[in-house]
């Protein structure tokens, strides 16, 4: 189900994946299946999201940025793709980030460019993510650290 209200201009879209109010998904993204892009979510071309993955409001997933299998990404995490943001630059190098397979981010986490969050990995709500999570971590923070139990 896509929402008349979304402007959705990729066809690779999987069975059963439901995209929301307000979302721009642009023409080169992939989308897996039984994913809930919930609404105001924005995804751009250089983007694949994998199956069962919930991305809630207020997130954009910039070009580099790859998801993986049954993801949680919480509302308005902030995804970037360039350590050096200019207007206009023309040295632009994109930096690639992996979300691996079950990670969950929290909401209002800010994952910075080039970063792998590995299988099952949490992400704290609000933390900054400056450094690859490694498996089955807990991190929170600014900068985000391994959770001590």
């Amino acid at each position: 189900m896509i929402h008349p209200t979304s402007d959705v201009q990729t066809t690779n879209i999987g069975e059963g994946t439901m995209i929301w109010q307000f979302c721009v998904v642009l023409k080169r993204a992939t989308i897996g299946k039984d994913c809930n892009i919930n609404f105001n979510v924005f995804i751009e071309n250089d983007v694949t999201i994998g199956d069962h993955v919930t991305i809630k409001p207020g997130v954009q997933i910039w070009d580099g940025i790859t998801i993986e299998d049954n993801v949680f990404i919480g509302p308005n995490v902030t995804f970037t793709n360039d350590k050096n943001p200019v207007s206009k630059n023309k040295d632009f190098k994109l930096l690639k980030t992996i979300v691996k397979k079950g990670a969950s981010i929290g909401a209002n986490s800010t994952i910075l460019p080039g970063i792998i969050i590995y299988e099952n990995a949490v992400v704290g709500a609000g933390s900054v993510v400056t450094k690859d999570v490694p498996p089955g971590e807990t991190w929170f923070g600014n900068p985000a650290k391994k959770s001590i139990k």
